[in-house]
């Protein structure tokens, strides 16, 4: 039998300040037990959908607790507040005692993600026109236009099954008829309880816009996760072995957020609704393993949300490369050169820059020659050099935003 839960209640004086956006080293998170807490950004690029006043009951530095990053916000008393205080190696115990805990969390870390991430969509890939499951017949287009036709095949099928009245349906079964007969080895759904599933490189786990019911934990290999555009493959990230996703689905039973495709031949547990309320009781660690996963999504995004507000083109690209390190958790005082996951490409995509910016600011990347491509990853022979680019750019911004401040009216 474990030892009986040990919380502590710690007080705050209002005006206080409870934690400090930036600081590393975030140990624990707190639960409002009275009193009002204020939360805010240094840079604001999108409104809290839940608002920045929370209450009893509501929580906060879940995020910088589980993920490991330092804080995203600053907390300040509006009263005096009692709070109390849960460490990171107590979050497991503290869920298996309290189920209900755990979900409202893992409930409003998926909104947020969701929010967060419509909000990036609409700053970086502006062209991307997503209206619910009518986008699987974007998806069939882009897929057949680059002549992956087992994708697109899936992403047609979907959109029948999903679209059964929708304006581009018999032109949809017009393209399947054509595409049918280049089709090996069509992808197979699963059987009725099948958790273990395989999927070949390059194939289909879902599509953005399709329903779903299920989140998956990889197994074995490695899945990205994209978002497909009238004219890009915008990749999200790559997932390995232990990484879970397609939680949010599964959790408020919209459409998903974004593609799911096998990076490499891979092994996939899919968990669906009845299974997950499960583990809720009975395997606490995996549901701490979602919320770190969940808050380091968080933590990703708000990064990326900070990308667009810079006002040079090559100072985006170097911090999103920053921000790939971070993630990572890449020391620079370790690490001498480092490959990173993708190409140049999908990183001018990453900033949503356009084809045009792309081309241009792409050249004056690969001008700096501590750049490279090598099997169409981007590679760098010293790490420090992003360091001091993002350094460098963050500097002019900030002249150039004190110049402007100091410019008489």
């Amino acid at each position: 039998m474990s030892a009986p839960l040990q919380l502590t209640f710690v007080n705050f004086a209002a005006k206080s300040y409870i934690i400090v956006e930036g600081k590393k080293n975030a140990d624990r998170f707190f639960i409002i037990r009275t009193g009002k807490v204020r939360l805010s950004k240094e840079v604001q690029v999108v409104a809290e959908e839940s608002g920045d006043t929370l209450g009893p009951g509501d929580f906060f530095g879940v995020v910088s607790t589980m993920s490991g990053h330092s804080h995203i916000e600053t907390a300040q008393a509006l009263t005096d507040v009692t709070l109390i205080s849960v460490q990171k190696e107590q979050f497991s115990q503290l869920i298996q005692n309290n189920a209900p805990v755990a979900m409202k969390i893992i409930m409003q870390f998926s909104k947020r993600m969701r929010y967060l991430d419509e909000a990036l969509t609409r700053l970086t890939l502006k062209d991307n026109a997503t209206d619910g499951s009518s986008h699987l017949y974007n998806i069939g287009e882009y897929y057949a236009k680059h002549n992956q036709l087992n994708q697109a095949f899936y992403a047609y099928q979907k959109y029948i099954r999903c679209c059964p009245t929708g304006e581009n349906i018999n032109n949809v079964k017009e393209k399947l008829k054509k595409i049918a007969p280049y089709i090996k080895d069509p992808q197979q759904p699963p059987k009725p309880g099948e958790m273990i599933r395989s999927f070949k490189k390059d194939s289909i786990v879902f599509c953005e816009g399709e329903p779903g019911d299920e989140l998956f934990i990889i197994q074995k290999g490695s899945v990205k996760i994209i978002k497909i555009t009238e004219s890009n493959e915008i990749l999200l990230a790559v997932l390995k072995s232990g990484d879970i996703f397609g939680e949010m689905a599964l959790l408020e039973s919209k459409p998903r957020a974004a593609g799911a495709v096998a990076y490499e031949d891979c092994q996939l547990m899919a968990v669906n609704r009845e299974n997950f309320g499960q583990m809720i009781k009975t395997q606490p660690q995996l549901i701490a393993r979602l919320t770190t996963l969940l808050s380091e999504r968080i933590w990703i995004v708000y990064r990326q949300l900070a990308n667009t507000q810079l006002n040079n083109n090559l100072a985006k690209l170097y911090d999103m490369l920053q921000i790939q390190l971070d993630k990572k958790r890449i020391d620079v005082d370790t690490f001498t050169n480092y490959s990173f996951d993708f190409g140049l490409k999908e990183l001018i995509n990453m900033v949503g820059l356009s084809q045009g910016d792309g081309v241009t600011f792409g050249k004056k990347f690969m001008e700096n020659k501590t750049f490279q491509i090598m099997n169409d990853k981007l590679f760098v022979k010293d790490i420090k050099e992003i360091a001091k680019q993002n350094a460098y750019y963050r500097k002019m911004q900030q002249l150039e935003k004190t110049r402007l401040g100091n410019k008489p009216a």
